[in-house]
């Protein structure tokens, strides 16, 4: 009843302040258009066809020796955390559920690789978020942002998934020999190349959907306080609330980062829902990094108040 009766409010707010929902909503959808689809699908459908046609463990040769040491885990397992930080949510959860669905990682790989590797995209962070906070320590705001994730990832492999080290062989924890890490996967590039682009565009699709509805959302606010309400914004779509936002609350916007709001969550669901991954666990461990990062920032800013 509760579900029915937000819909029907939702829907006659838009229809009695058309003008409003219509500009919401455009702002996502530019969003989508001029932001997401540019950076995000194609690393997509190359992550899609590296998968299919078998070529994750050459891509982690290449980050084995500088991260095996630290994370004693698998070749496809390393594929999936670079992948994760080089190129943003929700790329980390959907790799994962990839690598997954094609059985080169196990549950239990998955379950460790969700917990810390869907974050913001470097490049989105660097280009958009930091010039938009005037951050003058921008090395400090990385640090924050990817390095507490990383160790907490790293913590974890030695805490709670000590056993995904432990069923590999000291030989291939050195590289040296690799376990089967999955078959099935497809020589001809251009067979690749459609399954990629299929199942990749269906994804950016759904991704805008999410981005556009989450967008509209911010009506809801405007129109209880009268006029653009700015705050509440990056919890529920991260890019057009830091536009609403601007650099007024630079540790809060920040925190709402490495949060990714609600719509990010929406996403992650959306990539791993027929997996057997389960949104709580997610949630539980991105709540615990959240909080981590805000107590890093803001500790920062107390001891350096020149950072932001």
């Amino acid at each position: 009843m509760l579900g029915l009766l937000s819909f029907l409010v939702l829907i006659i707010c838009i229809l009695t302040n058309s003008s409003l929902a219509i500009h919401y909503a455009s702002q996502g959808l530019e969003l989508w258009f001029t932001r997401m689809i540019p950076a995000l699908f194609p690393f997509m459908i190359l992550s899609d066809m590296m998968i299919r046609m078998n070529l994750t463990e050459r891509i982690a040769d290449f980050v084995c020796p500088l991260l095996r040491p630290i994370l004693r885990v698998r070749k496809n397992v390393l594929y999936a955390v670079v992948i994760g930080f080089l190129c943003g949510y929700p790329m980390g959860a959907k790799v994962t559920a990839d690598l997954l669905s094609h059985k080169k990682i196990t549950l239990r790989e998955a379950e460790f690789l969700l917990s810390f590797c869907n974050n913001i995209g470097p490049a989105y962070f660097c280009g958009y978020v930091l010039p938009l906070l005037h951050c003058r320590q921008p090395v400090i705001c990385l640090i924050g942002m990817y390095g507490i994730p990383f160790l907490y990832g790293s913590l974890l492999c030695r805490l709670n998934y000590r056993d995904i080290a432990e069923n590999n062989t000291e030989a291939s924890l050195h590289g040296k020999v690799c376990p089967a890490e999955g078959r099935g996967g497809t020589s001809n590039l251009f067979a690749a190349m459609e399954g990629a682009i299929q199942n990749s565009g269906k994804g950016i699709l759904v991704l805008g959907g999410y981005m556009i509805l989450f967008n509209l959302l911010n009506l809801l606010f405007h129109l209880v306080r009268k006029q653009e309400w700015a705050l509440p914004a990056p919890l529920l779509e991260i890019s057009g609330g830091l536009a609403m936002l601007g650099g007024s609350l630079p540790l809060y916007s920040l925190v709402a980062v490495s949060f990714g709001g609600v719509c990010c969550i929406a996403q992650t669901y959306s990539c791993i829902k027929d997996t057997g991954l389960r949104m709580s666990e997610y949630l539980l461990h991105k709540g615990v990094l959240v909080i981590l990062t805000a107590f890093f920032y803001l500790g920062c800013s107390l001891l350096w108040p020149d950072v932001f």
